[in-house]
């Protein structure tokens, strides 16, 4: 696993940045740049859909159900070889050569506890975990460690685990669910406490999205309280602790949460998971990062507009929910107008790309990213760093994710071969500054 006697914080992840047994300093002066390794160590099917590529009558759409499904033993070879291939030594190489400081490592509670009738993996996720770690420090890399599933489920979507009904501070186990999520952070933090970790984990997660337009919002808040305390409590107290915003809005925030230092909201912002925002143009897109999510996260780092320190630790260049299994196994998409979510305030059965009609398609937004236009991947690269300028102005982002097996808008490490991505994070053609053109721009076909 990599835990030897003596360890060595002296590596930087990049000239520009302090070296890890260095102090970083304020984060609101010198802003993370990191990027996801999401669907490693928690699961998601349009991140590795060949792990899900089942008949849908199987209903195998998550973790919990392909656990389920391959039973004990297949279960543990199938994802032993998912961990050990995924992501490597050479994915932390590559992540400091791109420029970046951060990165992100999402797990699940199943890493070091499981429950009851629990299918998932127990355990084996926890040795990669602190093997990536180690990773991370041999390139100067500081970590975010993001809990990313809860028992029960804290939003009843895919990547927490089970996708259905949120269990976690809601429903007959709801109080049950949220004493085992703080009895995790518990082990978690005091293992963390160790003096190894004080220069590579900068930031700890409590719980990644938590659903505040289902949950009691009051709830969550305690909640946050009891797990901040603890944590400290238990000797974690150098990295920031990371709490999710909720989905409630961020004006919302004002107030709360207040006489914890270090405390961070944080905020994912996608245009392409609401019906209204994946309707616009390639230079709307642009346009909206650069003016309205800055002037978001102005006015949420502003105690008297909003709760003060805030982070953006998920973004994506991806214009489109065309990817496979994006939004669930079988569920189809908004572009289209195919996406059957059940529920008729976020479904999207007329489609909703910028034309709003039937030349609305998948198949070049689908396309391998060697077949890009130049003028696609101009407005790529432009949305790219559009948002890295709007983030920067908080704590920093980190981009979801580092990579993917078939949905290149989405990885990182695709979009820098690819081009669509600045080749060092630090050093960028476009900012919130620059003329925006517009592509000729109905958002579709004539700028793939």
């Amino acid at each position: 696993m990599g835990l030897f006697t003596d360890w060595d914080d002296s590596a930087a992840a990049n000239s520009k940045v302090p070296a890890l047994d260095t102090a970083w300093g304020d984060y609101s002066k010198k802003p993370a740049r990191g990027v996801n390794l999401g669907g490693w160590l928690s699961l998601e099917p349009f991140i590795t859909p060949s792990l899900f590529d089942y008949d849908i009558r199987l209903g195998i759409v998550d973790e919990y159900t392909l656990c389920k499904h391959l039973g004990p033993k297949t279960t543990a070879s199938t994802l032993e070889k998912h961990y050990a291939t995924f992501v490597t030594e050479q994915t932390f190489k590559e992540i400091q050569d791109a420029g970046l400081d951060h990165v992100r490592i999402p797990y699940s509670y199943w890493a070091v506890q499981t429950y009851d009738d629990d299918p998932y993996l127990f355990r084996i996720s926890w040795r990669y975990l602190l093997r990536g770690i180690e990773w991370a420090r041999k390139y100067g890399l500081r970590v975010n460690l993001d809990l990313h599933g809860l028992p029960g489920s804290q939003n009843g979507w895919n990547h927490s685990g089970r996708l259905g009904a949120v269990g976690w501070l809601n429903g007959t186990n709801g109080e049950l669910n949220a004493q085992r999520s703080l009895d995790v952070h518990d082990r978690l933090s005091k293992f963390f406490a160790q003096d190894r970790y004080k220069n590579v984990i900068a930031f700890y997660g409590l719980a990644n999205e938590p659903r505040m337009v289902t949950l009691s919002a009051s709830a969550v808040v305690s909640w946050t309280e009891q797990a901040f305390k603890l944590i400290r409590g238990n000797g974690l107290t150098w990295p920031k602790v990371v709490f999710g915003d909720g989905f409630m809005g961020l004006p919302n925030w004002q107030g709360l949460l207040t006489g914890y230092p270090d405390l961070i909201l944080d905020v994912h912002q996608y245009v392409i998971f609401n019906n209204d925002l994946i309707k616009f143009t390639h230079q709307k897109k642009i346009n909206f990062a650069c003016d309205d999510w800055t002037k978001q996260a102005e006015q949420s780092l502003d105690t008297s507009t909003g709760y003060g320190p805030t982070m953006f630790a998920e973004w994506s260049q991806a214009d489109t929910d065309c990817a496979k299994y994006l939004t669930n196994v079988g569920w189809g998409n908004r572009w289209t107008g195919t996406y059957d979510s059940g529920n008729s305030s976020t479904q999207a059965l007329t489609p909703m790309c910028p034309t709003t009609d039937s030349s609305c398609s998948c198949d070049d937004a689908n396309a391998a990213y060697g077949d890009y236009s130049d003028s696609y991947k101009k407005f790529l690269l432009m949305f790219a760093e559009a948002q890295m300028t709007s983030f920067e102005k908080g704590y920093g982002w980190w981009y979801w994710t580092w990579d993917t097996e078939s949905a290149p808008q989405w990885s990182y490490r695709q979009g820098l071969a690819a081009g669509i991505m600045p080749a060092k994070a630090y050093d960028r053609d476009f900012n919130c500054d620059s003329e925006v053109p517009d592509f000729g721009d109905s958002g579709l076909d004539e700028t793939y």
